[in-house]
C-alpha cells in the first residue's frame, strides 16, 4: 500500500465540487458534491441517536438496494428537529441533485451537519446544489473537504492505492469532525471512495468494521451527534474480479487498507477536536475479550478528568484507572498495570514510585500514550481522543453566535 495525493476524486470516476452558498459566511464553502460516473455499491453506517436528522433516515433508506452514484452535502445547518419541513427539504436536496445529473433519487445520499433545531435556507442551499453540480471535476476534491466542515479548522482528507491480482486499486477520503465526537458512530461525515469491483454484503460488513475500529474508537467530548454517517461507494472501474468472499486474500487486502483510511481520518479528526492541544492514545493490552478492551479505551478517552489532567500536564493515573473501573467491563483492578508513554506509573492496581520529570515529558507529547495492562487475556484495543482545554468550552460557548 502507498499513500498517493488526492481525496475522494483519486479513484477513477470520481469526480467532485464545494461551493460557498452563504449557509455559514460568505468567504465559506459550505455545499458539495461527490459523484460517480458508474453507478456504485455502498454501504453505509450512521448515528445511533434516537434524535436524528431526517437525512439520517433517508439515506439509510436509499441503501437499501446497496447502490448509490452521488453524495449530497451541505454544512452550517443540521436540519435536525426541523419536522415535517426538514423531511420535505431533504428530500428536496435529493431531488434536485438527481435531475441536475440524470440520475435516480434513491442513488443519492444526503448529509447535513450544523447547527440543530434551525430550518434549511433551501434557496440558497438549491443555488450551491446548482453551482456545484456544474462545476464537477477531479480537482474539487479540495473544495469539497472544505465545504463538509463546521468547527473543524483543517480539512481531513487521504488516499491511498493497493494492488490486487496486479490491478492498481484506489481509496480516497474525507472527513469532517471535531466537536460533537463520541463512540457509537463518531460524531462525523465521513466519504469514501473506491474504484475497487466489490459487492454490497462486503462493502456493508467492511464498513461497519472499519467503522468499528476507527471512527467508533475516538471521543472529543462524549456527545454524539444527530447527523452521523461514514458512507463508501465502489464503481468497480479499476476492474479486478469482483471481491465477493469475505474470506479471500483479495477481501483482506482491501480491508487492511480500508481500516488505514479510515483509522487515519479518526485520529485527524482526534487532533481536530474543539480546543485540543494534544492526541490521547489509549492502549488496552490482555484484556480477556475484545469488548472489554474496547469499552475501557473509550471510557479512558471520554474522561473529562483524565483529559484535564492531559491538558494540565498532571501525570494522575489513579483518574485513569477510575476511568477503566466505571467502564462497565469485567475486569480484575488487581491485576492491572497504567503507564504514561514508557514511564510506568502502576503495577497490579496500586501505585509506583516514579519520575515526575520523565511524565511531564510524556505529557508534552503531541500525542499522549496512555497503555493499560490488564494481564488477563490476549485481546487488544486502541482507543483516541484529545485533551480538554479552556478554549473547548469558548468555542461551544458561543457556536450559535
Amino acid at each position: 500500500m502507498k499513500i498517493i495525493e488526492g481525496s475522494v476524486t483519486a479513484p477513477e470516476g470520481f469526480i467532485a465540487q464545494g461551493v460557498c452558498a452563504e449557509i455559514k459566511k460568505q468567504d465559506k464553502k459550505d455545499v458539495a458534491i461527490i459523484y460517480s460516473e458508474d453507478k456504485c455499491t455502498a454501504a453505509g453506517v450512521f448515528t445511533k441517536n434516537k434524535v436524528r436528522a431526517s437525512c439520517v433516515d433517508i439515506s439509510r433508506f436509499h441503501l437499501q438496494d446497496g447502490h448509490a452514484q452521488a453524495i449530497v452535502v451541505n454544512s452550517g445547518n443540521a436540519n435536525a428537529c426541523t419536522g415535517e419541513q426538514g423531511v420535505a427539504d431533504t428530500v428536496r436536496m435529493a431531488e434536485l441533485t438527481a435531475q441536475l445529473l440524470d440520475i435516480g433519487i434513491n442513488d443519492i445520499i444526503i448529509a447535513s451537519t450544523g447547527v440543530i433545531g434551525v430550518s434549511m435556507p433551501m434557496d440558497k442551499i438549491e443555488g450551491g446544489i446548482r453551482d456545484a453540480a456544474n462545476n464537477l471535476s477531479k480537482e474539487g476534491a479540495q473544495n469539497t473537504a472544505c465545504a463538509i466542515m463546521t468547527t473543524d479548522l483543517v480539512k481531513k482528507e487521504i488516499a491511498v492505492e493497493i494492488e490486487i491480482d496486479g490491478i492498481p486499486i484506489k481509496i480516497g477520503a474525507i472527513a469532517k469532525g471535531s466537536g460533537m465526537i463520541h463512540p457509537n458512530m463518531a460524531t462525523m461525515l465521513g466519504f469514501i471512495t473506491t474504484d475497487a469491483d466489490i459487492n454490497s454484503t462486503c462493502l456493508q460488513k467492511l464498513a461497519k468494521d472499519s467503522c468499528d475500529l476507527s471512527y467508533n474508537m475516538i471521543s472529543v467530548d462524549g456527545d454524539t451527534s444527530t447527523n452521523d454517517m461514514a458512507i463508501i461507494m465502489a464503481n468497480g472501474r479499476a476492474g479486478n474480479n469482483r471481491i465477493e468472499n469475505e474470506n479471500s486474500k483479495e477481501y483482506h487486502i482491501f480491508k487492511k487498507a480500508l481500516d488505514y483510511v479510515n483509522i487515519t481520518l479518526a485520529k485527524q479528526i482526534a487532533r481536530d477536536g474543539e480546543g485540543a492541544t494534544r492526541v490521547i492514545e489509549v492502549q488496552v493490552a490482555n484484556a480477556p475479550n475484545e469488548i472489554t478492551a474496547r469499552t475501557i479505551g473509550r471510557s479512558i478517552t471520554t474522561s473529562s478528568l483524565v483529559k484535564s489532567a492531559i491538558f494540565g500536564e498532571d501525570a494522575n493515573w489513579g483518574r485513569i484507572i477510575a476511568a477503566a473501573g466505571y467502564s462497565g467491563a469485567d475486569f480484575d483492578p488487581s491485576k492491572t498495570d497504567i503507564y504514561l508513554g514508557n514511564e510506568k506509573m502502576a503495577s497490579n492496581g496500586m501505585g509506583l514510585v516514579f519520575d515526575e520529570d520523565k511524565a511531564r515529558q510524556e505529557l508534552q507529547k503531541d500525542t499522549v500514550i496512555i497503555k493499560v495492562d490488564l494481564k488477563q487475556g490476549n485481546e487488544n484495543a486502541t482507543a483516541w481522543g484529545c485533551d480538554l482545554s479552556y478554549d473547548y468550552v469558548r468555542i461551544n460557548a458561543a457556536y450559535r453566535t
